[in-house]
């Protein structure tokens, strides 16, 4: 479908049930140096199959048929937060890859259009090329955490401040620790209760449980799940994803009892050296907000912040809120935080269905 037209290009929105269109998307993602997981098919379609919040992918392309710019989009529906067009739907990465800063203001401007068409959307981008003139740059609110993986074991050992490392050294001691990385059923399991449980505790709603699910399934050998265990009772879990040489923790979490038991510390170290021997030289903590308890864990663990931005637009110039740190929703988290966990994980997904 052509969306738009500049010059000697055109920008078409890619049928994401064609193999074609998902292959031709993918090799482009794969050679953008800015290109990430959240860009690619298995991403958008994990996605629209897990939360019904349907991909609309731009693509600007060439005479050649050659795609030379690339916005994945997610139109996010929500009964209690509203639409947005999204890029990326539950992803802290996304925005506009492109050649060129023309081609990335052409798939800008394609995008307003539609949002407009749906009847005056909101757009987020989540990182990218800079969408040009008409667009709110969103900085500030969060930061990334990347660093390159030690050598060995040893070297990242000492990689981790003092102070930190005597942490971590106590969980390496513990014999009843154990650690575990797999991609099977019981792995999902296992990982989908310790991270409910985890996100009630700080009062949030759980995505769904296919969304795991059909990540895992899409990235195939490109996703696995660690899972830390005290005796026979998994106390840490974390859904990983490997791209361009980065290990990406993306989803986990612990029980309560991890503080104690220092689990967290010990899956991520294991998760650097898990990364190292499948030849990754990267490890991505991911996105925190500035000033989190998070943020300083991971600045502990001897990771550097780096700023990260976003942009926004919309037609009346109100954006969607879904921050959790505005005071309006400062009541709901506590009341959040003390619900059972059955019921906790019962409405969680009918609600975060609809955040992105």
């Amino acid at each position: 479908m052509r969306a738009g037209a500049i010059n000697d290009l055109g920008v078409t929105i890619l049928d994401s049930g064609d193999e074609t269109h998902m292959h031709a998307l993918d090799t482009y993602v794969g050679r953008h140096k800015h290109g990430t997981p959240f860009h690619s098919a298995a991403w958008l379609m994990a996605v629209e199959a897990a939360t019904g919040n349907r991909a609309v992918t731009l693509a600007a392309v060439a005479p050649s048929g050659n795609i030379a710019g690339l916005l994945p989009l997610h139109h996010v529906r929500s009964a209690l937060f509203g639409q947005a067009l999204v890029s990326t739907a539950f992803a802290v990465d996304g925005g506009i890859l492109a050649d060129n800063d023309r081609v990335a203001a052409m798939l800008a401007q394609v995008a307003r259009d539609i949002a407009t068409d749906r009847g005056g959307l909101p757009l987020e981008l989540r990182g990218g090329a800079d969408p040009g003139m008409g667009w709110e740059r969103r900085e500030g609110m969060h930061v990334g955490f990347v660093r390159p993986i030690a050598a060995d074991d040893d070297a990242e050992l000492q990689a981790v401040p003092r102070k930190h490392r005597a942490e971590l050294r106590k969980a390496l001691a513990n014999a009843n620790l154990s650690v575990g990385i797999g991609r099977t059923a019981q792995h999902l399991r296992d990982h989908y209760r310790i991270y409910a449980e985890s996100v009630r505790n700080l009062g949030t709603p759980v995505f769904p449980a296919r969304l795991f699910r059909e990540v895992l399934a899409r990235f195939g050998e490109d996703a696995d799940i660690m899972i830390v265990r005290d005796g026979q009772r998994p106390v840490s879990a974390v859904l990983t994803l490997y791209h361009k040489g980065r290990v990406m923790p993306y989803w986990g979490g612990g029980v309560a009892d991890a503080r104690r038991l220092r689990s967290n510390e010990l899956m991520y170290y294991r998760l650097m050296g898990h990364g190292r021997a499948r030849g990754m030289t990267q490890f991505d903590f991911g996105r925190s907000k500035v000033g989190s308890g998070q943020a300083a864990w991971k600045k502990s663990f001897g990771f550097a912040p780096t700023p990260l931005v976003y942009h926004g637009w919309s037609p009346d110039g109100a954006a969607r809120n879904v921050d959790p740190n505005n005071g309006k929703y400062q009541r709901h988290i506590a009341i959040w935080k003390k619900l059972p966990l059955p019921i906790a994980n019962f409405l969680g997904p009918l609600i975060s269905r609809g955040l992105g």
